[in-house]
């Protein structure tokens, strides 16, 4: 349970309780689970060293994420691992010791000397899309599957967001689909968003007809969208996990002759975003399409998009 406050007056009783609850629900399951996977960690290093973890000295916390650089962990785990540290102690109101000088200073250093570039995973463009797609046979799989990658591309949804999905959020329109998506990772409150994927040019790669073939040959009226198929060819009640998305990606990947280690689950939305800018879509229209709320993520998807366009080393003729 999330810490509200270091003083917990016993008045309060019930409805600080709650109020707990509410906050513990503010944070998306996924964040949970690392938050507290991190905190775990943190604290056994502070029992090790014989050092209060909570609330923590700044110069503890300083202590950890350098021994952390030392023993070869990356900068991304780092960083994650002190925001997890700041959130505890912000969310119970004690002074954060993320926040302080000495801490800014470390990570700086530690970036420096690691580096932090983080480890990128290839993204998925049109022209790789073709490949695995043409991997895939016309079995229940095979078709759950072709729609899988292209809703997945085209939507450019996270694997969390994907594996939400049910057959009530889908509303076919003569332009094609649009699906309403009742929670994201940057709508925790719940308020849905809609994405609207068109028809394809083609109907070997075309999102909507896919996902019409899926639907049609599992018989689905309602529940889940994506389900679990045994070697029968039996479809499951329950929903695919973010894990099967990620696992689908690579087995089409290493089907299609390519380094499966190369990509992942996030490969589907990188790949829509960057095959978009090296088309010439605004990062306004790509943001509404990815439902992005920051612009600098966005700008590094188009940095990779246009690497080749408008190159000055391509216009000087060698």
């Amino acid at each position: 349970m999330t810490d509200l406050t270091p003083y917990q007056p016993a008045e309060l009783g019930a409805p600080l309780d709650r109020a707990a609850a509410y906050a513990e629900q503010s944070i998306a399951p996924a964040t949970r689970r690392a938050l507290h996977s991190d905190w775990v960690h943190f604290s056994e290093w502070c029992k090790e060293k014989q050092e209060e973890s909570f609330p923590a000295e700044p110069a503890t916390v300083a202590a950890y994420i350098a021994d952390m650089a030392d023993r070869g962990y990356k900068v991304a785990t780092i960083e994650r691992r002190l925001s997890s540290i700041s959130k505890r102690h912000s969310t119970a109101g004690q002074p954060n010791p993320a926040k302080t000088e000495i801490i800014h200073h470390t990570m700086r250093g530690i970036r420096h000397a690691l580096g932090a570039a983080q480890e990128q995973k290839t993204a998925i463009v049109t022209d790789i899309l073709r490949v695995m797609l043409g991997t895939l046979d016309t079995s229940r799989a095979g078709l759950r599957d072709r729609a899988l990658l292209l809703i997945g591309f085209a939507g450019a949804f996270r694997r969390s967001e994907l594996v939400s999905l049910t057959v009530a959020d889908l509303s076919f329109k003569p332009q094609g689909l649009v699906i309403t998506l009742r929670r994201s990772k940057t709508d925790q409150e719940g308020e849905g968003t809609q994405r609207a994927i068109p028809y394809g040019l083609s109907p070997a790669t075309c999102p909507v007809r896919a996902l019409k073939a899926w639907i049609d040959a599992a018989e689905l009226a309602s529940g889940p969208l994506w389900r679990p198929i045994d070697r029968h060819g039996n479809i499951g009640a329950a929903a695919l996990t973010s894990h099967a998305v990620a696992r689908l990606v690579k087995r089409c990947a290493a089907a299609a002759g390519l380094e499966p280690g190369a990509f992942s689950g996030h490969s589907l939305r990188a790949g829509l975003a960057t095959a978009a800018a090296a088309a010439g879509v605004s990062e306004r229209q790509i943001m509404q399409q990815t439902g992005h709320k920051s612009e600098r993520m966005v700008r590094r998807y188009i940095r990779q998009g246009t690497l080749f366009k408008d190159n000055a080393a391509g216009a000087v003729g060698l």
